[in-house]
């Protein structure tokens, strides 16, 4: 799972829409505080056309100790957006993973919008 998660990290950072939606299963989905729950593949599209340049510096990512086929990326997301504008943040992404696949079933983003929503807010294409 950690392979996966770093995979797909790196493929956002890079700008890389099909090889990040490659790492799901056909109708996996990501929920953004901002853009509400929506197929992968129209997530990271829409994070790509939004971007300038992406650093992503993972600081951990963790296996559930429950048992459950879940991991946590815990990463500061250093974004420059189209326009210019800029902002970094932490966040907590929550990774499920299909049991039957190993691919990423969904991410939940999980992160305070506050410090970062008058960049960000209505700059999605």
């Amino acid at each position: 799972m950690q392979k996966i998660v770093h995979a797909y990290l790196k493929a956002l950072e890079t700008g890389d829409p099909e090889k990040a939606a490659g790492l799901f299963i056909p109708d996996g989905w990501v929920e953004s505080p901002f853009l509400g729950r929506i197929p992968v593949r129209q997530y990271v599209k829409k994070v790509a056309e939004s971007s300038k340049g992406t650093r992503l510096t993972v600081h951990d990512v963790l296996i559930s100790a429950e048992g459950h086929l879940r991991a946590v990326a815990y990463y500061n997301y250093d974004w420059r957006l189209k326009d210019g504008s800029r902002v970094a943040f932490d966040c907590a992404d929550v990774f499920n993973f299909d049991p039957s696949t190993g691919h990423i079933q969904s991410i939940v983003l999980v992160y305070d919008t506050q410090p970062v929503r008058d960049v960000v807010e209505h700059k999605y294409p």
